[in-house]
């Protein structure tokens, strides 16, 4: 059961990259809840088809099979959503990967640019095809998924700490370029959350994921889409280009 109110953000379309599991399920789980219809956009037709089964929100949930590193998918996933639900009002970019662990010397080049293009060119693909839209209409909400490790850094994960500063980055350039518009762009900067996104975990590694979090454990992916529902909605009025942190007090600032 998901605490929502169905009055908060009735009326309002989300579109959720990377919605199909974890993180994003999570985050259109709490939107949906909050009111909001919910387009889902991920890689994996099937399994979008399973998350919307879960979700078991009717026609509020829509599912579209879209590479967010290609921007005429994207538009075209943009364009089918509308098409549906008359307009977009919130924008959350969770579609990411994490790429291989290597040393700079030894991270493959090919797998440096496919990290940098789903989760930074992905993010940029994204919000050209829908943040333009929002700005017409006087109103948007835009909420990119970065990570602590975009301002920390974590070694030997080059490409995913270097696209989590780039989404960091971004997110405040384009608050600046649209803040006088009605639309709040911001970044939420989760520490690492028990999700596919890691794979299998030995104890080995968890250890180490949570050595630097003070807390001692994962961030739940609810605890995420609670912040993200709240930067999602018209209470948030007087926050954009800022970055949220969700890393149970790992970072430095």
């Amino acid at each position: 059961m998901v605490n929502g109110d169905p009055s908060r953000l009735a009326g309002q379309c989300a579109v959720v990259t990377g919605g199909s599991r974890g993180i994003g399920l999570a985050v259109a789980r709490r939107l949906l809840a909050d009111g909001a219809a919910v387009s889902l956009w991920a890689r994996d037709q099937a399994v979008l088809e399973a998350a919307s089964g879960q979700l078991a929100a009717g026609a509020r949930v829509s599912c579209h099979c879209v590479d967010v590193s290609n921007p005429d998918e994207v538009s075209g996933a943009a364009d089918q959503t509308r098409s549906r639900f008359g307009r977009v009002d919130i924008l959350v970019n969770n579609a990411g990967i994490l790429g291989p662990r290597a040393a700079v010397g030894d991270y493959p080049h090919e797998a440096f640019e496919t990290v940098l293009a789903v989760n930074l060119t992905g993010t940029f693909n994204c919000c050209s095809a829908i943040v333009p839209e929002m700005v017409r209409n006087g109103y948007g909400r835009v909420v990119n998924v970065a990570s602590v490790v975009g301002k920390d850094g974590n070694p030997f994960v080059s490409g995913y700490a270097a696209s989590k500063a780039g989404q960091i980055a971004l997110t405040k350039s384009l608050a600046k370029e649209v803040a006088r518009s009605g639309v709040l762009v911001n970044a939420v900067t989760p520490s690492a959350s028990e999700t596919e996104i890691f794979g299998r975990l030995d104890d080995d590694r968890r250890q180490k994921l949570l050595a630097n979090v003070p807390m001692g454990r994962f961030v739940e992916p609810g605890e995420i889409a609670n912040l993200v529902a709240w930067l999602c909605s018209p209470e948030c009025s007087f926050s954009t280009g800022a970055v949220f942190d969700i890393s149970g007090g790992r970072a430095s600032f």
